[in-house]
């Protein structure tokens, strides 16, 4: 669309997790290998507004779920000259603990979220401990005070978030997961979140073992494709090959903020 804006897309790294590749593939790998993962929040800039995606943990919640925060978001947007409490819409790409936590930290703020995906962490599904299991009680409780407060927007399906910014409901990982489209000036980058949580995971057919339904998260792996420019556009939520791939925004961010709007090295 010939209205649509270009953004710069970076991707904010605060956290870690050391783990072995047997964890993160339904069935298990044959390699048994160290394969951590890295944890992001996204920042989607344009000329009119800024977007944050995702509101990461915090170091308590890390410590409770035994993930390292190596910084908290407020500083990885800061270091980017992005103010939380300027921010007037954050993307929730789906609310497991590791992206819908911070819940205070954009008091402006409103969220943006897929219907089913309130209603799966609300409904009858957190009854099953394997189910709720990613989830925390006082982050869906946050995000129902915000409802009431007017300070959600619930989408169903595609949706258009401001022009060159859209959302499609993908499934699988969560019931109402949902991924993000951006107009950069390289293409359509796709902000997958946990749609895939490592480029293995599209590039191979594999599925993380955390899942609602393993047949759209594998549907989700055609969805992200059909809706990027091309796979080097697909952005993986937890892989730590990101901070390799993409360029630093400035000497001194290495390893922690990269720009996704710019072409990623050679794998």
């Amino acid at each position: 669309m010939s209205d649509e804006e270009v953004y710069e897309v970076y991707a904010v790294h605060y956290g870690h997790h050391d783990r072995q590749s047997t964890e993160n593939y339904i069935g298990g790998d044959v390699h048994d290998v160290l394969q951590p993962l890295d944890y992001y929040v996204w920042a989607i800039v344009g000329e009119k507004a800024t977007y944050v995606v995702d509101t990461g943990f915090d170091e308590r919640m890390g410590k409770k779920r035994k993930r390292t925060l190596v910084r908290p978001i407020s500083e990885g947007l800061k270091a980017i000259g992005i103010r939380c409490d300027t921010i007037e819409n954050v993307i929730v790409s789906h609310l497991h603990y590791d992206h819908t936590g911070n819940y205070e930290t954009f008091p402006r703020a409103k969220y943006h979220l897929q219907d089913n995906e309130m209603a799966y962490a609300t409904g009858r599904c957190m009854c099953h401990s394997f189910l709720k299991m990613p989830f925390e009680e006082e982050d869906i409780v946050a995000m129902v005070r915000k409802v009431f407060a007017g300070r959600v927007v619930f989408h169903d399906g595609t949706d258009a978030i401001a022009p060159g910014i859209t959302v499609h409901k993908i499934g699988g990982h969560s019931k109402g997961l949902q991924c993000v489209r951006v107009k950069t000036r390289r293409g359509y980058v796709v902000l997958a979140s946990d749609a895939t949580h490592l480029y293995n995971h599209f590039e191979e057919g594999r599925v993380f073992p955390t899942t609602y339904n393993p047949a759209e998260v594998l549907e989700g792996y055609e969805a992200l494709k059909r809706l990027a420019t091309s796979t080097a556009h697909i952005v993986p939520g937890h892989d730590p090959a990101v901070l390799k791939r993409y360029p630093a925004v400035k000497s001194g961010l290495e390893g922690w903020v990269v720009r996704l709007d710019i072409e990623p090295r050679s794998n």
